[in-house]
């Protein structure tokens, strides 16, 4: 059996460190070959869903794909190395996608018994190497890792430069829309009381709209549908709170009664309601309603933590993606069929029987342009309306 000194396990996904990790891996496996050592390094994706998750079949190519081109570089590492093919073990693996892996010490709990059963002593970890989002989990992985036997090490690779805008482009229609809000609002709240009212209104206004107008909006405001957006988000508001309040009354239902169960997943849905803005409303609408928690927004993809069925009806449903339709793009984009009802379907699978959910939800793949024609699945080339 392979010492345990000479087995490296890496988690793998995809960063802009990755590929210098992979070849600081190869390069350090060739040392312990050269030493004397039979060296083994396996690559492996840690699922960041269940099987049981719609559209899991699609991340799971994903990640095959992705260790595909890991296996690749590698061979870029030994030809440059001058080393024979098998002057080196590497194996590749998707591991996990049977139960929730909710924190580090879940990781870190799969990574250290994949080790253990393959006989592997020694953890490297990309940098940039990141499980949800953007955010990367480096530090609590390490040390989750470090309680147990494992040795741990973090790939020494150059991190690119960061040169991500903080702010968005500012423009005179922006500026002007934030402040006449900001300065409405203010008066709005000190009730129009007076001269210092104004004075400091007209002060903080200017603060909020030199410092936030690069990031209030997604597009210019305009004279035409700015205020029609504004009107159909005043009819939106009701219905949130409608949702709100069913949903707690669901959720509260659920907890007082013992005899119903809690059925928790992370699930992903296709929506098409442009980025910036209008996803943020949608992902925070999510949110605000009990039961269910955006965890994630890619592109136009949002993973959703729901804690009922009912909570994943509404999602397959799409009442809240109309509605935001509505209120950004008017009533003929609110006509876009539902997630349940556009694109490829997948059942969901009981986690403990193996078979369909009593509840009869479905899960979603993808969508596309509505029958009347409004496409929905641009940044900001959806036009308004009405």
């Amino acid at each position: 059996m392979t010492a345990p000194e000479s087995g490296i396990v890496v988690p793998v996904k995809r960063s802009a460190t990755l590929r210098q990790t992979v070849g600081y891996v190869i390069g350090e496996a060739l040392d312990r070959a050269a030493a004397g050592d039979a060296p083994v390094v396996h690559f492996v994706s840690v699922a960041s869903w269940r099987a049981e998750d719609p559209g899991s079949d699609r991340e799971r190519q994903r990640a095959a794909d992705l260790l595909s081109q890991v296996e690749t570089w590698a061979g870029f590492e030994l030809d440059e190395a001058d080393a024979a093919s098998d002057a080196i073990t590497i194996e590749t693996a998707v591991i996990g996608g049977d139960d929730y892996l909710f924190s580090p010490g879940d990781y870190a709990d799969l990574l250290t018994e994949y080790a253990e059963q393959h006989g592997l002593g020694r953890v490297v970890v990309d940098p940039e190497y990141s499980l949800v989002g953007h955010t990367t989990l480096v530090e609590p992985l390490e040390f989750e890792l470090a309680q147990g036997d494992l040795a741990i090490e973090e790939a020494p690779v150059d991190r690119p430069t960061r040169r991500d805008r903080v702010v968005g482009r500012t423009t005179p229609a922006r500026f002007l829309a934030l402040f006449g809000t900001s300065m409405l609002f203010y008066q709005v709240l000190g009730g129009f009381s007076g001269l210092f009212d104004l004075v400091t209104g007209v002060a903080t206004a200017l603060i909020v709209a030199t410092t936030l107008s690069g990031v209030s909006f997604y597009r210019d405001p305009t004279v035409i549908n700015s205020p029609k957006r504004l009107a159909r988000g005043v009819i939106y508001v009701p219905y949130l709170l409608y949702e709100i309040i069913v949903s707690n009354l669901v959720v509260a239902r659920v907890i007082l009664d013992p005899r119903l169960d809690i059925d928790p997943r992370l699930t992903k849905i296709k929506v098409f309601v442009g980025s910036g803005f209008p996803l943020t409303t949608l992902a925070n609408s999510i949110t605000l309603t009990p039961g269910t928690l955006t965890v994630k927004a890619d592109d136009q993809e949002l993973y959703v933590h729901s804690l009922v069925p009912f909570a994943r009806e509404g999602l397959f449903d799409g009442s809240l993606e109309r509605w935001v339709r509505f209120v950004f793009y008017g009533r003929d984009a609110a006509r876009f069929p539902s997630p349940r009802e556009r694109g490829d379907t997948e059942v969901l699978q009981n986690p403990k029987a193996g078979e369909p959910p009593t509840d009869g939800t479905e899960a979603v793949a993808d969508g596309g342009i509505a029958d009347d024609g409004v496409d929905l699945s641009g940044d900001d080339t959806l036009e308004e309306k009405r």
